[in-house]
């Protein structure tokens, strides 16, 4: 317990309500954990520990759907996925080098830009170019030690085409593996990465798996139109209650 003695109750509480919010939406929609629990856990800790702890549970959860990324994932993940990795590390020393405040003033407008992005028409189900690629990919990693958010380029990368939503679902989840993972390397290797830190995420990982679970059966339940207004949703909410609470 001495690792959490310098958490407060309230914010242990905070941690647990909102990992496992999140966790149920990341379940049902493949995205979601980060851009949800990222703002409200800077709210409760530092942004570099919401980061940090963020991507200690989401690698966790990233190793036990391996077979499922595998088998349903569009390729594209993968240059994607390779990419972002390039770029992880120097947004957390960005992120280390900014004010805390403003610190959560900016990881709330990326929330908020994901929002707007998934706004946008459809596109055709087709891979875009390799520039367009290659950008998402790019500043997927930059968000991803920034803000343990890669989810505003890729996920309209995914579900703003006309793809079968197992796919985007399967994509954005591999993606956001390895996004989480990179996050760990780079915290570990850059010093951030605390004992309290790795300790916080895995005390929370069980409810993690308990939301997620939740959330993996109601997504078969669900119809493709019903599946992508609610991922706007999501996103909107948590953009809007990210920014209410740092005003």
């Amino acid at each position: 317990m001495e690792l959490f003695a310098s958490y407060s109750w309230i914010q242990i509480a905070v941690a647990v309500a909102a990992t496992l919010g999140a966790a149920f939406i990341r379940g049902l929609t493949g995205f979601g954990f980060g851009i949800l629990l990222v703002p409200i856990l800077a709210l409760a800790l530092t942004p570099v520990e919401a980061v940090l702890a963020l991507n200690v549970m989401a690698g966790l959860l990233a190793l036990i759907e391996i077979r499922f990324v595998l088998r349903e994932a569009e390729r594209s993940a993968l240059t994607i996925s390779a990419l972002l990795v390039l770029t992880t590390l120097p947004g957390l020393l960005l992120l280390h080098a900014l004010p805390a405040p403003v610190g959560r003033l900016l990881i709330a407008l990326v929330a908020l830009s994901a929002f707007f992005a998934i706004l946008l028409p459809r596109r055709p189900g087709h891979v875009p170019g390799k520039v367009a690629t290659g950008f998402v990919g790019l500043s997927a990693g930059i968000l991803t030690g920034f803000a343990a958010m890669p989810g505003p380029p890729v996920v309209p990368y995914y579900v703003g085409r006309d793809i079968p939503r197992v796919t985007a679902k399967a994509s954005m989840i591999g993606i956001f593996g390895v996004a989480s993972l990179a996050g760990i390397t780079s915290g570990a290797v850059s010093g951030l990465l605390e004992w309290k830190i790795l300790a916080l995420g895995l005390t929370l990982f069980p409810l993690v798996v308990l939301g997620n679970w939740i959330g993996s059966h109601a997504f078969g339940k669900v119809s493709d139109p019903l599946w992508r207004g609610f991922v706007g949703v999501v996103l909107g909410t948590a953009a809007l209650a990210a920014l209410l609470k740092l005003v």
